[in-house]
């Protein structure tokens, strides 16, 4: 397995057994000194970090054109400290004996990216939290191809601007256009429409309002504001579907605007409505600390009651002259809760390329099952009709108009969110085929193309429904395999795959290789058999395909190499398009050549008394020492979704283990059972017992590394995390005292039954029906088993946090304190769930060495 062997014996040579092996006793340096060296090494880092182009749009250029591509993307000018939109020309012709680096041309001049002062609003200061978005300026856009128009928010306003449309593109700086409004508050989440690209959509106040760019004409779609004030909202994403479910919008265009008789035209949008006036509300201070406010927000926590929710349909008929004529809001014939009784979160939802049917994903609780659901669009009627009309609307929808169950996974552990699903156009009205992932049949996720049978029921809508066992279910007629093994196709947090309808042929990105490194494949869909990787071995790579499949982009790293962004162009014969090779072609950046003092660590495996095979990383001392024991930190993260231990370059963002191990300090990162990319009954080792396997591999993990490298220093091991990691570093403390000398607990969960019911109740259930399994992993619940000694354990937590709030902490330390427990707490008034400012990391930073130096 490529850079995954046993940790390296090359430094045995200073690894002597020693009679009596001495303690490295790291230097104990001053407050000042200590911020000298997190200053200079931020500095330093500061070079090398990558300011790497993301969300790559290809354009292709006609024949004539010296280029076959345009590359749109965003990224940070060497200019400047903001995100911006940007573009490469690819050439047609290239020379292979020499490197061409492509530059970054700006697609505005003079053009001011984030707010003035660096104030953003509410709601978009928590969009960035649960994004967790680090860079300012411009983080993401929406594009229209047969137009060229690009639509984006920035400095806290809507702009748009067109390039590459009927093949025209720019060749100078332009200036984007500023969309005004005659509406109070921030527009959010703007969005072009698909069928008219002069009119966008957009939220404000938590209402969907569309605007036509052209003419500047605006129309409010939704009332939620009026209707269920302070509580209601449509198109608006709720806070656990963001933090929990990666869903950051709730309405979606219909791609297609249906023809009217009269020349004008339909334009569809359908949306999520939600209903929080039930949903418990919880006080957290304002950032004005100064004004001693508090903000308020509806939060779910474990058990209690979640938000209302259902699907509509927005309707703006407009005349041949793009002028609006009306709008109408739509319902679905029944109850959403009568139609769909075991769903309770709308996971994804969209619209088929030809604007047919809506679909959507549902969950229910537990998140063991899930339904795909097609919606046609004339299931919906108009809403606040009187009761005659209504029954003539209700008629009119036909018997056998009606929601459509096309696929249905099961799972005894829970079932992850993904963002695979690909619908082919129908060529059969009686069939619906489609490419998705399925995790629950292996335990491993993996690609299946389906076929189902669009089965006709009869309902009389008018006569009112009653849900029966069964109802709109599709039968599968057909379930093909492309993929299957012990590794795993990525399908969440952003991933997507490429269907090449033309060669049967769809390319995905995965673990096939090593659970270590991502890649890119292809496979056909048509003839499934061999898996061709695309991307180079030895590294690990995020990658964008072409829209006319014939080049992709990767941004790759290791452990070794610092992030590079390069285009490859596939080659070979059009006869045996699955093996055809990928060639270097350009570079849009280059690995840093800055020659920074990177202590980078190594890979190792052991088998784990699990079964399992376990990864993890070893950051050795950079000053070790013949025969000397070292201190040891284990930095730990340990929950479901998350992987630290990969192939991929960790300088940037595992900034202060490569510090603490510069200082003399051995960092040991393990990913055990609970983490992800490892298969379902891996990650599933946690279900209904949090913070009990987690802790065991890192115990174990530890022994291992320090029966094989006798630099560690068993009496002198620390734990150290943040949020999940927060939370096992506490557990650490609790369980295994006899291990851990210090813990350091960031913005810890401790208690459970007071997190959110969207995360907590897919691992634990409710603390309902596992009353146990919350008591025994809520660390505040168990401080008599904490030490008494002082300086052992040290809390920090950012006031504002609004994802794991303080409560957690303050109803932590008030049962410290009640049972006479030592503890140091460290409270950062003006952060929330990430550190953000640049002051307070710094102040962290040194903190954690400063207590790491005195007391372990």
């Amino acid at each position: 397995m490529t850079g995954v062997d046993e940790l390296s014996d090359s430094t045995e040579v200073v690894e002597m057994e020693d009679v009596n092996p001495t303690q490295f006793n790291v230097e104990k340096r001053s407050w000042e000194d200590l911020r000298k060296i997190i200053r200079n090494s931020r500095q330093n880092m500061g070079v090398i970090v990558s300011k790497a182009p993301h969300d790559f749009q290809f354009v292709t250029k006609d024949e004539a054109s010296s280029h076959s591509h345009r590359i749109y993307f965003l990224g940070v000018p060497y200019t400047t400290r903001d995100n911006s939109l940007l573009y490469c020309d690819v050439p047609k012709k290239v020379r292979q004996d020499s490197l061409l680096v492509l530059s970054w041309k700006p697609m505005f001049s003079h053009f001011q990216t984030s707010p003035r002062h660096g104030i953003f609003s509410r709601e978009e200061e928590l969009l960035r939290e649960r994004k967790r978005l680090g860079v300012f300026g411009i983080t993401s856009y929406d594009y229209h191809g047969a137009s060229g128009l690009f639509l984006f928010q920035a400095n806290s306003n809507l702009y748009y601007c067109s390039d590459g449309g009927n093949n025209s593109f720019i060749t100078a700086p332009t200036k984007p256009v500023e969309i005004q409004s005659q509406s109070s508050g921030t527009r959010m989440d703007p969005k072009i429409c698909p069928g008219h690209p002069d009119f966008i959509g957009f939220i404000n106040n938590n209402d969907i309002w569309v605007s036509n760019i052209k003419t500047g004409e605006e129309r409010r779609l939704t009332f939620c504001h009026k209707v269920l004030p302070p509580f209601g909202s449509a198109g608006v994403a709720t806070f656990v579907t963001q933090e929990e479910f990666d869903r950051f919008t709730g309405y979606w265009w219909s791609p297609a605007a249906r023809e009217e008789l009269d020349g004008g035209k339909t334009l569809q949008i359908m949306y999520e409505e939600v209903d929080e006036s039930e949903v418990e509300i919880i006080h957290v201070p304002s950032p004005a600390l100064e004004e001693r406010k508090t903000d308020v927000y509806r939060y779910p926590r474990a058990g209690s009651k979640n938000p209302v929710i259902t699907l509509k349909l927005a309707e703006i008929l407009i005349d041949n002259q793009g002028t609006i004529v009306s709008t109408q809001e739509k319902e679905l014939p029944a109850p959403f809760t009568s139609l769909f009784p075991t769903a309770e979160y709308i996971i994804r939802a969209g619209w088929t390329k030809d604007g047919k049917y809506a679909w959507t994903v549902l969950m229910d609780r537990r998140q063991q099952n899930l339904q795909l659901v097609l919606l046609p669009p004339a299931l919906f009627v108009p809403v606040n009709q009187d009761e005659s009309s209504r029954q003539k609307s209700l008629e009119a929808v036909g018997h056998n108009v009606h929601p459509l169950i096309i696929y249905r996974e099961n799972s005894d552990i829970w079932i992850n969110v993904h963002n695979i699903f690909y619908p082919f156009i129908q060529t059969n009205d009686e069939e619906f085929t489609f490419i998705t992932v399925n995790e629950s049949k292996t335990g491993f996720c993996h690609l299946y193309k389906i076929t189902s049978v669009l089965q006709q029921g009869s309902y009389d809508w008018a006569k009112g429904y009653t849900h029966s066992e069964g109802d709109f279910q599709c039968p599968v007629k057909e379930e093909v395999t492309l993929t299957s093994g012990e590794w795993e196709v990525l399908a969440n947090h952003g991933a997507k795959i490429w269907v090449n309808e033309a060669t049967k042929l769809v390319y995905f990105q995965g673990t096939k290789d090593s659970p270590l490194e991502h890649h890119l494949y292809v496979v056909s869909y048509e003839s499934p058999g061999e898996i061709v990787r695309l991307t180079k071995p030895g590294f690990s790579h995020s990658c964008a395909v072409s829209q006319t499949f014939d080049m992709f982009v990767s941004h790759y790293s290791s452990l070794t190499a610092s992030p590079c962004v390069h285009i490859y162009k596939l080659t070979g014969s059009d006869s045996d398009p699955l093996h055809k090779e990928p060639q270097f072609w350009a570079s849009m950046m280059e690995s840093s050549t800055f020659q920074f003092d990177y202590n980078t660590p190594e890979l190792f495996s052991f088998k784990g008394k699990s079964g399992f095979d376990l990864y993890g990383m070893l950051y050795k001392p950079t000053d070790l020492k013949p025969g000397a024991k070292h201190p040891t930190v284990v930095f730990v993260y340990g929950g479901p979704q998350v992987q630290l231990v990969n192939n991929s370059y960790k300088g940037v963002k595992y900034l202060r283990l490569t510090t603490l191990a510069a200082l003399g300090y051995a960092v040991l990162v393990i990913d055990g059972r609970g983490s992800c990319q490892r298969g379902l009954k891996f990650e599933g080792a946690v279900k209904d017992k949090m913070g009990e396997v987690e802790i065991d591999d890192q115990v174990e993990g530890l022994h291992y590394i320090a029966e094989k490298h006798k630099f560690i220093d068993l009496s002198r091991v620390a734990i150290h995390g943040w949020s999940y990691g927060g939370f096992l570093s506490l557990m650490g403390l609790i369980h295994k005292p006899d291990v851990f000398k210090v813990a350091i607990a960031g913005a810890p969960v401790t208690l459970w039954m007071a997190y959110d019911t969207g995360y907590t109740e897919r691992y634990l259930d409710t603390p309902e029906k596992n009353q146990k399994g919350y008591e025994s992993c809520s660390v505040a619940l168990h401080v008599n088993k904490l030490p008494n000694e002082p300086n052992r354990l040290l809390i920090l937590h950012g006031f504002l946090d609004e994802n794991v709030h303080f409560f957690h902490t303050n109803f932590l330390v008030s049962q410290l304190i009640r049972a006479g427990k030592p503890y140091s707490l460290q409270v950062y008034p003006n952060e929330r769930h990430s550190i953000r400012c640049p002051e307070s990391g710094e102040h962290y930073e040194v903190t954690l060495l400063h207590f790491l130096q005195q007391n372990l």
